[in-house]
């Protein structure tokens, strides 16, 4: 289903200079100023909507909330509801994550969220998938020796495809779900998309990997 163009969404963002980020190559290393604080910075990738990471800052205040995001007519909600909520830790780059090193330093960053990223199911396509061991490359450089990657899918394929990748890159994996509400964690926090997915009887395939040379604790 072709999304829906949000007229105007591009010049709305922009108006939100206290959520909206669209040089984020210029706070490298400064992210802690950027929020005022030394909270630990948890980064989601591809947020849509943006309701995970938004709940998640409401949950979680002691926590930072980066959201990175390219289509603007979808963000915009994730930005307004935010701003409605009159949220002081989080924040939404507008820009590509194929960038990341170029917006954080080592370290900087301590788990990185990946929900429900495009498949791009095609063997061409391989390395858009943002679990491909390039990009696996780019997480392993902005996380500290104890970073985490959160990954959630309902596509098998693509569960499998990033488990034998994570392992095979030397990332320790813990927390393996072949079916996640089955036996749900009770700080689950779920995306529009995986609510979507639960209601129509699809099964929620869930890992967590540590970043290698880590200890996960």
């Amino acid at each position: 289903m072709r999304r829906r163009k949000i007229k105007g969404s591009d010049e709305k963002l922009l108006c939100y200079t206290d959520y909206v980020i669209t040089a984020a190559q210029d706070h490298k290393g400064k992210w802690r100023e950027i929020f005022g604080n030394k909270n630990p910075i948890h980064l989601e990738i591809g947020i849509g909507r943006g309701s995970f990471v938004k709940r998640f800052a409401e949950k979680k205040p002691e926590i930072n909330y980066l959201g990175i995001e390219t289509k603007e007519e979808v963000m915009l909600y994730g930005v307004q509801e935010s701003a409605e909520a009159k949220l002081s830790n989080i924040k939404f780059i507008w820009q590509n994550a194929m960038e990341l090193t170029d917006f954080f330093e080592t370290g900087e960053i301590e788990r990185i969220y990946l929900n429900f990223s495009d498949p791009w199911p095609k063997k061409r396509h391989a390395k858009r998938r943002l679990t491909h061991p390039d990009f696996l490359e780019k997480y392993a450089k902005v996380l500290p020796n104890n970073g985490e990657i959160h990954f959630k899918t309902d596509h098998e394929e693509l569960f499998e495809f990033s488990l034998n990748v994570f392992s095979e890159s030397g990332w320790t994996l813990k927390n393996i779900s072949l079916d996640l509400y089955r036996n749900l964690p009770e700080d689950n926090i779920p995306t529009d998309y995986e609510s979507k997915f639960v209601e129509q009887g699809l099964k929620i395939y869930r890992f967590e990997a540590i970043v290698p040379g880590g200890d996960g604790f």
